[in-house]
């Protein structure tokens, strides 16, 4: 029988917000592989990740596994392909001892997921393995959920950009229609802050990390000093409305 490789979205951080697919999923899998960052020796960092902590709410920690991902490598190339290689090592070797591994991720495993490169590298590993995702809640649904922002209506398109990709990029969807949401900018807050600021959509934006956390943090993207941010920071900068109920359509 061919073994089955399952990515799991685990939502951005609330084990409530796991879907009960997700669950099953994450119960039904013979291991539950959760990545983490390398030390500097290569080796395990040792700190729980968040996709760690919330499958552990829900799996005994004996079925977990962790392995090293390269999660935060973008200036070396050759050590991040070495690093994804070995990952998949590792991971094929799970699938020749276990009919099912399931890969936890944080939010949706097909939105900028660590999974993806993963699959990749098992479907050239191990030939004829199952491949199968999980849907999960993203960061930007459940920003939207606590803060009471409305990512579309109507016939309002909504762009999502990292802003990894660089600040222009974000500058572009911003002086756009529609709602934007930008994932990746801890270290660049200042450059989004004036983007927002240059477009004039600083007043209705709102950023938030840990969401559903105890380090939780919701605040209007106004009240922001450019600081750096968590990495896993997200900003959503709704479509200008005039207020009209079904404006938009």
């Amino acid at each position: 029988m061919s073994s089955k490789l399952i990515g799991v979205g685990v939502g951005p951080g609330d084990p409530e917000l796991v879907t009960v697919k997700g669950v099953n999923a994450l119960r039904a899998a013979d291991v539950v592989v959760v990545p983490v960052m390398a030390a500097p020796d290569g080796q395990d960092g040792g700190e729980r990740g968040r996709a760690e902590a919330t499958v552990l709410h829900y799996v005994p920690v004996e079925k977990v596994v962790r392995v090293v991902f390269a999660l935060n490598e973008r200036s070396d190339r050759a050590r991040r392909e070495a690093a994804w290689d070995a990952a998949g090592g590792r991971v094929a070797d799970l699938l020749g001892l276990h009919g099912t591994v399931a890969f936890a991720t944080i939010g949706d495993p097909n939105v900028y997921s660590t999974f993806t490169y993963l699959a990749h590298t098992i479907g050239e590993l191990v030939p004829g393995t199952v491949v199968e995702t999980v849907p999960g809640i993203t960061a930007m649904q459940d920003l939207a959920a606590r803060s009471g922002a409305v990512l579309t209506e109507g016939t309002e398109p909504l762009t999502l950009v990292p802003v990894t990709a660089g600040a222009a990029v974000l500058k572009d969807a911003l002086n756009g229609p529609g709602t934007v949401v930008a994932y990746k900018f801890g270290r660049q807050a200042a450059e989004v802050a004036e983007a927002l600021r240059d477009s004039g959509r600083i007043d209705d934006a709102v950023w938030g990390s840990a969401l559903g956390l105890e380090e939780e943090s919701i605040r209007p993207a106004a009240d922001l000093d450019g600081g750096p941010l968590p990495y896993l920071s997200t900003l959503i900068a709704p479509a200008r409305r005039d207020g009209t109920r079904g404006g938009k359509l």
